[in-house]
């Protein structure tokens, strides 16, 4: 029931007991929160006196039976009365040992709710059991079982038994005859159905319900019961009689219900009433007992007058508590049910309460206590008073008009468990008082108490303890070390560095007073102030108190011996200050500064001067506001505030007696050097694995050497320049070098923009690359070497083709992360590589915090992907004319050697790259030509990502912007593409094979080419690479969209006009059986397969093209390929993604057969594609029944088989999981019972 059915004997805040959920946590249905939470209301009891128990996720259900056991008297007493023997038994695995540590926390803690997870542990579950919800009645019946092994050979062996055991008869008397047959069943539970079978009408009362349970049944007709006396098949009546009632009676209402109609799970909301007290006298029939013995005259076994029925009953007379209706005589029976019936007096005391749906829900339990007759909710951790009216909300039922059966989905309150117990003043048990309790509970009680004394404890001093992030610059290892301070807030802050100090294990590093903690803000890179003359002060109190969250970190600041800390202040500002050298177009590393931002521009200058020794007078400074925003601060008297700075800056300095000065800022040496620094990148580009163009070498050079052994020696026989092949390190110095002049050149003389320009792209054009010298003299030999290039040792390049093809079979595409905001680029010490640290007055080095952090985030940033719009294609690497369109304002560009990681391949030549990302694709193939020794032309640009992922950049107008520092590129030789060309990946459909999608090869496909161009294009390349020898009408192009088939391209189609193509696109090739069917758009092919139940099986894919969207054509072309008369075809759409498998057990039933639909296209087919799979069978055909063996041995097999194929279940009915008590302590290996 709802827990705002509460009475008003509560305060509003006892409506929120106990602890909020864990985080990531989530209860069955209902959490009650407290708007006022605070820290103590966990710990302090609810005003009740009892203690609820936590819901571990979904273990309401759990809880609300745990409950109703802890309120049973006889139950708990008896569980207190059995002792525990730990050298027999493992505490941890002991149900019954954890359920006495319960009922003890339950009596006695003062917390106001606490955990249920000892318990779920020694049932052998672990945490995904508390995930799973299931039905308090299942768990009642398990519970019991594995008491009753756990009790075998001890005093309450037959506890459960004595309890809530009862008897009934199960009986058919003929009714020519007399002759009657039974059997004695036991219950521990009797179950009432809501409404009967095929009505609308539900029963009113449990009353009604018990009467309808007894009632019997006639058997005749074909029903006939074949009866041994008369030794023929004659009418007879079927029923059940309670020869025994239990001391504690459990009824179940069975709410939840199957809907053949709609093959849903149902929850029946009807409304049942339940007295308060329940007399079951009126449900024992003294006479028909008697009539059914004496009528039976039958001296078999399983007769009336069977010796075996007054032995069992006999025996159990003198250990059972509940009432006996059988004795050895009729008389007896007649005398001892007449004295007893007035004592068949049930009081209810529990109801278990189910709130929800078939679907999932919420369970609690409404207890009325014995000690005091009060009724309480105990709902999860909160428990509340209730009144009797609260429990009349349990009936159930709802207003409105109601169908046949409620909807899957209605959510209602209503009672789903009863428990009465027999009222008897001399067997009605009254709760052990502490003193009773025996020895061994007496010391479970005092350990628990100590335990909690403990833990509560704990949790003050948790609540006294401040937790923070702590950062530290590694003084020898120059590394950021993160991790969190967690210090007492009664501890000094002298206390609280000797803590730092041990928990970033700086003992060997540095010595303890040359360490101190300041304030720092990690985000900005600043730190605020430090705590000069505060050593004594608690931490609480320097911190603000004890917070979940701090607004601001810890630095563990360390200096050398000789050195001094500074003093920071509030209120002042880092600034991060790179002194730049024109005359080496350098930058050096920072130096930290701290000013305020009330200083002037001039103040400021003379503070740098301090630093850095440089003279103020002919200094300029420039503030990096935000990315490349590179601000001059030339007016002296100006404020820092008015200039933009903030928490955490960087400026760069530089004081040389130049011209440089007096020229405008935009256009001086100054900011073009800063320019570059701001947008400088460095990659990591990966060469072929061979040296530099020596697959080009030698296929161009062994035909003119004749000699294939020797590539030095052949490159030194080719006459002319082009001979004058060079070493990796050779080119790369050489290159360096005349970049490097040309940049002063180029800044020295540069008098404005235009003239930059073209001065950069002549220059450019002649150092592009070292074997552009060989233009003039051997343009001949060049264009023929440009010819051979593409026929020349096509194996080698096909095969590099198909290695990289391999590395992105399954790869989508994502849009471009463009970087250009980021501001984040380790390139402090781009252009000054070996200069050594700076000391800095605050014991740090050069390699700053800045400089760290930056590198952390860098190594953090999320991949991107480079993608082409799909609108447009390829640009071509020249124009019409054939010129080269490398030519760029921005040619930043150095390179150096680099060893790679080791694993990256042997043999395999790295470059680091420094390159200006503004810098556009095109530009920056042509600058790697001489390191490759390919013109740019023929090879491509992949960008590494993470899990060394591969992905072509081909858009060569566009910029390296989206490229971040220490990103890496691989270099693989092949044709690059022109404009209006699309790389395109070609895999092979295999419908019947168990991996349906095989990658081929790479192709080339161009914008206005039809797919009959394409198809013959692609045959060599089939041929020669995949050994597939095709003719062109005997295969077909098609749609790929992942895995799934769809479109079918007919020869006339053509690309950008009929058939969309992007970078990267990907399209299946299908080999034919036999000539084309698909001529026309509006044909349409699905993949048909048959289902064989009386077989369990499946058959292979057919393909059936369909002139129409016509269901009846469907249903008559099904009909022609398999032999199955029209009137008998079934169908159905298959589901998921190609090939859509499906478990051969559940596709009978789970499968939307035969649709109530006239064509393909509508709801809820939506068959509008080629490529749909339709699954078709006999409607006739009967499903084959299966042993519980063989469908054990076959689930094993399609678990196997849709493991392998990567199947996903997309649909599935709710299937619950079957609830196990494991006594072991461990789940039960043989997983098949499951």
């Amino acid at each position: 029931m709802p827990e705002e059915s509460g009475t008003t004997d509560d305060s509003a805040q006892d409506r929120f007991i106990g602890p909020l959920p864990r985080e990531g946590s989530v209860g069955c249905t209902n959490e009650y929160v407290s708007q006022n939470y605070s820290y103590s209301s966990v710990l302090s009891k609810s005003e009740t006196g009892y203690v609820g128990l936590v819901n571990q996720a979904m273990t309401c259900y759990l809880n609300s039976l745990l409950q109703t056991l802890f309120m049973t008297p006889e139950f708990r007493n008896a569980l207190y009365r059995w002792e525990f023997e730990e050298s027999e038994e493992d505490p941890v695995t002991s149900i019954p040992y954890q359920l006495q540590r319960l009922f003890v926390l339950l009596q006695t803690s003062k917390k106001r709710a606490i955990e249920t997870t000892d318990v779920t542990r020694s049932f052998g579950w672990d945490s995904s059991e508390a995930w799973q919800q299931h039905d308090v009645q299942e768990l009642c019946r398990v519970m019991f079982d594995a008491l009753e092994q756990k009790w075998k050979q001890t005093e309450q062996a037959d506890l459960i038994n004595q309890l809530y055991q009862g008897k009934l008869k199960d009986y058919v008397r003929c009714l020519e005859c007399g002759y009657e047959g039974w059997r004695i069943d036991t219950y521990l539970d009797i179950p009432l159905v809501i409404r009967p079978y095929g009505s609308n009408q539900a029963f009113a009362s449990v009353e009604e319900a018990l009467h309808a349970f007894i009632q019997p049944e006639i058997l005749d007709g074909p029903n006939q019961y074949f009866c041994e006396r008369c030794k023929k098949k004659c009418d007879a009546r079927k029923g059940l009689r309670f020869l025994h009632f239990p001391y504690l009676l459990t009824l179940q209402l069975k709410r939840f219900d199957f809907d053949y109609t709609t093959m849903h799970r149902i929850k029946l909301n009807d409304r049942m009433t339940f007295p308060e007290e329940l007399d079951m006298s009126v449900f024992i029939d003294v006479e028909d007992e008697t009539e059914s013995c004496t009528d039976s005259g039958a001296e078999n076994e399983g007769s009336c007058h069977s010796d075996q029925m007054s032995n069992d009953f006999s025996n159990d007379d003198g250990v059972d508590e509940g009432i006996c209706l059988e004795s050895n005589s009729a008389a007896e029976r007649i005398s001892k049910a007449g004295s007893e019936k007035s004592s068949l007096l049930y009081e209810l005391f529990s109801v278990m309460v189910h709130s929800g749906s078939a679907a999932g829900g919420h369970y609690y339990a409404c207890i009325k206590s014995f000690s005091d007759d009060q009724w309480y909710s105990f709902n999860d951790q909160h428990v509340s008073k209730i009144t009797q009216e609260d429990i009349k909300k349990t009936y159930g039922g709802s207003s409105g008009s109601r169908g046949y059966y409620s909807s899957a989905f209605v959510s209602s309150t209503n009672a789903y468990m009863l428990i009465y117990r027999l009222k008897d003043p001399t067997r009605n048990a009254k709760f052990l008082e502490a003193h009773e309790y025996p020895e061994h509970i007496k010391q479970l009680v005092q350990k628990e108490r100590e335990l909690e004394e403990q833990e509560k404890r704990q949790r003050e001093i948790e609540r006294n303890t401040c937790k923070i992030k702590l950062f530290c610059m590694h003084p020898t290892k120059q590394i950021m070390m993160e991790n969190k301070l967690e210090v007492h807030k009664d501890r000094t802050l002298k206390e609280a560095v000797e803590i730092a100090y041990k928990l970033m294990d700086l003992e060997e590093a540095v010595p303890l007073d040359c360490c101190r903690l300041v304030k720092y803000d990690e985000f900005h890179d600043y730190l605020e102030r430090s705590y000069e003359g505060e050593e004594d002060t608690p931490m609480g109190l320097l911190l603000g108190g004890v917070k979940s969250t701090y607004m601001f970190d810890l630095l563990l600041e360390t200096r050398r011996p000789d050195q001094i800390f500074q003093c920071y202040k509030p209120g002042e500002v880092m600034v991060k200050v790179h002194v730049v050298d024109l005359k080496t177009e350098s930058v050096a590393p920072p130096i930290s500064v701290r000013a305020y931002l009330n200083q002037t521009v001039s103040e400021f200058k003379q503070l740098i001067s301090k630093a850095t020794h440089l003279p103020a007078e002919t200094m300029r400074v420039v503030l990096e506001r935000c990315y490349n925003d590179l601000r001059l601060l030339n007016v002296s008297s100006k404020t820092l505030k008015a200039e933009g700075f903030f928490r955490s800056n960087k400026v760069f300095v530089e004081s040389s007696e130049s011209l440089d000065r007096h020229v405008a800022y935009t256009e001086s040496h100054l900011w073009k050097l800063l320019d570059r620094h701001a947008n400088t990148i460095r990659l990591y580009v990966s060469l072929p694995e061979q040296s530099p163009g020596s697959q080009f070498r030698q296929a161009v050079y062994q035909k003119s050497s004749g000699d294939s052994g020797n590539l030095d020696e052949a490159c030194e026989r080719v006459k002319g320049p082009v001979g004058n092949m060079k070493s990796v390190e050779a080119i790369l110095e050489e290159s360096t070098e005349k970049l490097k002049s040309l940049s002063l050149q180029q800044q020295q003389e540069g008098d404005n923009g235009d003239s930059s320009k073209s001065t950069e792209a002549s220059d450019f054009e002649n150092i592009e690359s070292p074997l552009n010298e060989i233009d003039s003299s051997a343009s001949a030999e060049n264009r023929e070497l440009e010819n051979q290039i593409q026929i020349s040792d096509p194996e080698n390049l096909q095969s590099e083709e198909r290695s990289d093809s391999d590395v992105n079979n399954d790869r989508s595409t994502s849009s471009v992360d463009s970087d250009i905001l980021s501001s984040s680029h380790s390139s402090d010490t781009l252009c000054n590589v070996d200069n050594a640290p700076l000391p800095l007055a605050n014991g740090l080095d050069s390699h700053s915090i800045t400089s760290s952090r930056r590198s952390k985030a860098n190594q953090g940033k999320k991949e991107t992907w480079d993608t082409a719009e799909e609108d447009s294609g390829t640009d071509s690497e020249y124009d019409e004319s054939g010129k080269s369109r490398g030519e760029a304002q921005y040619m930043y560009f150095k390179s150096e050697p680099y060893a790679a990681d080791e694993g990256s391949g042997e043999g395999q030549k790295w470059l680091m790259v420094h390159v200006d990302k503004r810098i556009t694709l095109s530009a920056f193939k042509q600058h790697l030509e001489p390191f490759v020794g390919v013109p740019s032309s023929h090879f491509k640009v992949f960008r590494v990502y993470a899990s060394n992922q591969e992905f072509e950049s081909v858009r060569l107008n566009e910029t390296l912007s989206s490229f971040s520092d220490d990103n890496k590129i691989t270099i693989r030789l092949g044709r690059a593409l022109k404009k209006g060309e699309y790389r395109v990946k070609v895999y092979q459909l295999l419908v019947n094979e168990p991996e349906p999608c095989k990658f081929l090869i790479d192709a080339v496909f161009a914008k206005g080419m039809t797919v009959r161009q394409s198809k013959e294009e692609l045959l060599p390349q089939l041929r020669e690479q995949c050994g597939l020898d095709l003719t062109i009408d005997r295969f077909r192009l098609r749609k790929k969209t992942w895995k799934n088939p769809g479109t079918v391209f007919l020869d006339y189609h053509i690309y950008e006009e009929d058939i969309n193509i992007s970078s990267n696109w990907e399209v299946f090739l299908e080999i034919l059986d036999g000539a084309e069917k698909m001529k026309s758009m509006s044909q349409l092919a699905v993949l048909s397969r048959q289902w064989r139940p009386s077989e369990m099986k499946l058959d292979s894919f057919q393909e059936v093209v369909l002139e129409s969207s016509s269901v009846e054509e469907l249903k008559e072309k099904l009909s022609e390929i398999s032999g199955i008369p029209l009137e008998n075809i079934e169908f159905a759409k298959g589901r998921g993604t190609f090939p859509c498998d499906i478990s051969i057990l559940e596709i009978h039933q789970d499968l939307d057969w035969n649709p109530k639909v006239s064509t393909l296209n509508v709801w809820p087919l939506y068959i509008c594609d080629d490529g749909a799979v339709i699954f078709y069978r006999d409607k006739t055909e009967e499903l084959m029944e299966l042993t519980d063996e063989q469908r054990n041995e076959l689930m094993k097999k399609e678990s196997s088989r849709l493991q392998k194929t990567g199947h996903r279940v997309t649909y599935s009915p709710r299937k619950e999981k079957a609830l196990k008590i494991y006594l072991d302590g461990a789940p039960n290996k043989d997983l098949t019972q499951d």
